[in-house]
């Protein structure tokens, strides 16, 4: 089996940005491969002392062997909170 996560992320001003972050799987003894390519984007800002990041990025599988489980498409969903430490 080969995980693969290839990141690319392009700042934007005012805390948005834009996304692809798909992971491509291959398996190398069964029919579950696939690879999928995202196009997303998210927004970090700031509530109070919190940091806040809110992403979206739908993926579109471009390559796959067709076993049980591969998908056609997935959307990648994320909401991440970030606390200060020691004030």
């Amino acid at each position: 089996m080969l995980t693969f996560q290839p990141l690319v992320i392009y700042n934007l001003p005012k805390g948005w940005y834009l996304r692809s972050s798909a992971i491509w799987n291959v398996d190398f003894e069964g029919d579950t491969s696939y690879v999928p390519l995202g196009a997303g984007f998210g927004k970090v800002f700031q509530a109070g002392d919190v940091t806040l990041n809110a992403f979206i990025e739908p993926q579109i599988t471009v390559w796959k062997d067709d076993g049980p489980g591969v998908p056609n498409w997935q959307a990648f969903v994320g909401f991440n909170v970030q606390f200060p430490i020691g004030k």
